[in-house]
């Protein structure tokens, strides 16, 4: 059996979101559904499409457990995939609820510029939810 990396993804990658495929077609594997230690700054950030947020680490307990999906990949998607992300998203170590520490997406911060905050939603899909609620229809 080939090496499998875990990585930890909070927006456009879950499962469902318009990016996910690009997990799965490397042939991703979801491992489980944790939220992120609570020392994370949550942003949507400016540009798109597709929408996609940061995450920041802060101070231990002075930020926000993150709802987050640990994917498994093997080596090479791994590398396919890393390399392919644009700045300025980069890929760091998160400390996750669980204990464990696997290596995920975060943001730069100069890439906050026009960013809004949304930490107080916990997650990515409950901050889609209420954007997608208070759209004109």
């Amino acid at each position: 059996m080939s090496e499998r990396i875990e990585i930890v993804v909070v927006g456009a990658h879950l499962s469902g979101m318009p990016l996910n495929h690009e997990l799965t077609s490397r042939g991703g594997e979801l491992s489980r559904k944790v939220k992120t230690a609570p020392c994370y700054r949550f942003y949507a950030l400016a540009g798109g499409p597709p929408k996609r947020p940061g995450l920041l680490r802060t101070p231990a307990d002075s930020g926000h457990a993150i709802d987050a999906e640990v994917w498994t990949l093997p080596a090479d998607g791994f590398g396919t995939f890393v390399n392919a992300i644009p700045s300025p998203l980069c890929i760091g170590t998160l400390q996750l609820a669980d204990g464990t520490s696997p290596k995920g997406f975060l943001v730069e911060p100069e890439g906050l510029t026009g960013a809004e905050e949304i930490s107080h939603f916990g997650g990515w899909r409950a901050y889609v939810a209420a954007r997608n609620a208070s759209a004109p229809a």
